[in-house]
Parts: C-alpha cells; sequence; structure tokens
C-alpha cells in the first residue's frame, strides 16, 4: 500500500517507521520527488543525504512520536529524541553525551506524500544539558 492511499495519520506513522527501519530504498513512496525543507528545495535524493548524514552523526537516532494533529493536506507534530551525537550538533560540542530534546515539525502532503517540511528543534534543552553535565556555563 502507497503512502497516497493512506489517511495522512497513518501515512505519516508509515513515514516515521521507514525512518527507523533506515530503510532510505522506501523514502519516496513517503517522500514527493520535489520535497524541500524548511524552505529550501531538496528532492527525495537530497532528503534522503540529509537523513543519512543525520543517522551517521547520531548513530542511535530513533524518531519518537509524541503529538500529532493532522488538518489535511498538513500534520504537525511533535517528536521526541533521546540519543548520543558522535560530535557536534547545532553547533554545540555534544561529543557522545546522551540528550534528550523534542523537535516540532509541520508538513505539508501532496499525492499524499510530504512535500513540505518546516522544523525547528528545541536546542536551547540541549545546551540545558551540556551545561549539567559540564557544571559551568560554557560558550555556545
Amino acid at each position: 500500500m502507497t503512502s497516497a492511499s493512506l489517511p495522512l495519520d497513518h501515512a505519516y506513522r508509515a513515514y516515521l517507521d521507514c525512518l527507523n527501519a533506515r530503510d532510505f530504498d522506501a523514502l519516496g513512496r513517503h517522500v514527493h520527488e520535489e520535497v524541500s525543507h524548511n524552505g529550501v528545495h531538496l528532492g527525495v535524493a537530497g532528503y534522503r543525504r540529509m537523513l543519512e548524514k543525520d543517522f551517521d552523526d547520531i548513530p542511535d537516532l530513533r524518531f519518537e512520536l509524541e503529538l500529532l494533529v493532522v488538518d489535511p493536506p498538513r500534520v504537525a507534530s511533535r517528536l521526541r529524541f533521546d540519543c548520543t551525537p558522535k560530535g557536534r550538533f547545532l553547533d554545540l560540542d555534544v561529543d557522545g553525551l546522551k540528550v534528550s530534546f523534542a523537535e516540532n515539525v509541520f508538513y505539508e502532503f501532496v499525492d499524499g506524500r510530504i512535500a513540505r517540511v518546516w522544523s525547528v528543534i528545541d536546542k536551547a534543552a540541549i545546551e540545558r544539558q551540556l551545561v549539567a553535565s559540564r557544571g559551568a556555563r560554557q560558550p555556545y
């Protein structure tokens, strides 16, 4: 069954399952050929490269759905991450520290696939954890 034939909440959950399985060959079933991220056109190949880099930088990356709102053709979600970036992440020296943070994401679907993505990561939550783990305020 393709994403186009699914209700948007099911299509979105199938997309997250695809990401968590790291099934990048199936990404085109969930992501439109003309997909953009935060206003930058990537296409499926560029979107795939972005995700592969994320998984390379964060080997234990897993997308956990915390909140989902569907208003066709749009989906809004809050994703939760508990992960261990290898080095720099969001211009912060995380260096293998386990961090928890959220991402608020809006998606627009075209023909049952994700065509536009707007996302904001809670960088301040990561900064607070880094300060707490290092015992002193460090410049970021």
